[in-house]
């Protein structure tokens, strides 16, 4: 199955990328889902009479943007697209329920700890200070995305009240009245260790996507500082540039 694809020949995109862009728009507007087959190739190049190395071209684009897959046997399908967050100040919790996700959130640890000197630097306090050590795994459809773990002054946030397997962290600051206002965050790569690998059922030293920030609420105070990572294969970043 698929939708009416077309193509203009007088036009100078080129026509693997006129099929490649329709498909890949039905598949980001819903009209093709996940398990959803599509059309072999030799059938689309006859219907639009293109040559079979130009559809196979098409095909192509979106298998290396992860959007399809070749089975032997089973022909060409839709998979679960990746979950592509944009870089705002917003929680995964809050970006997946507006994406019409399911989050399911593991609390592995939360405790109080002494804040050490990388703490405290990032959050504007003094080594030894009190603070919110948390640690979540988020989960959709069953498939582990994201460990997270996360460091809030004490006297920010009373974690002890609140349930952080169906509330989000974001979500609870917005619940008490805070607003954060700004972060600093930077976003890298690392390969998997043993703990990473185990909970994102990858190998040890596969590559995960890194996120770390800083977020400060209205008056300038640094109340959070998070790092995460992710499973590449299931999420990314995107980033809008202006021209200045």
């Amino acid at each position: 199955m698929h939708p009416r694809l077309t193509v203009d020949r007088s036009s100078p995109v080129p026509l693997y990328f006129q099929v490649a862009e329709q498909l890949e728009h039905a598949i980001r507007d819903g009209l093709l889902v996940s398990g959803d087959k599509i059309a072999n190739e030799v059938a689309l190049a006859d219907e639009l009479g293109l040559s079979r190395p130009t559809m196979r071209q098409a095909i192509q684009t979106l298998v290396d943007k992860g959007m399809l897959v070749r089975k032997r046997g089973v022909g060409t399908q839709v998979v679960k697209s990746r979950i592509r967050r944009t870089v705002e100040l917003t929680s995964l919790h809050d970006d997946l329920a507006r994406a019409g996700q399911e989050p399911h959130t593991r609390v592995l640890r939360l405790e109080q700890a002494k804040a050490d000197a990388t703490t405290a630097a990032e959050l504007q306090l003094q080594p030894g200070d009190p603070v919110w050590k948390l640690e979540r795994l988020r989960l959709v459809g069953g498939r582990p995305l994201a460990l997270m773990s996360n460091t809030i002054p004490c006297d920010v946030l009373d974690l002890a009240t609140v349930d952080l397997s169906t509330v989000g962290l974001y979500e609870y600051f917005r619940r008490c009245g805070m607003h954060l206002r700004v972060a600093h965050q930077r976003i890298g790569a690392c390969r998997a260790g043993v703990h990473e690998a185990r909970l994102l059922t990858e190998r040890k030293g596969a590559p995960l996507l890194t996120m770390q920030r800083t977020a400060y609420d209205d008056g300038s105070r640094a109340v959070e500082w998070g790092n995460h990572v992710y499973r590449p294969d299931l999420y990314s970043f995107e980033i809008t540039l202006v021209d200045k």
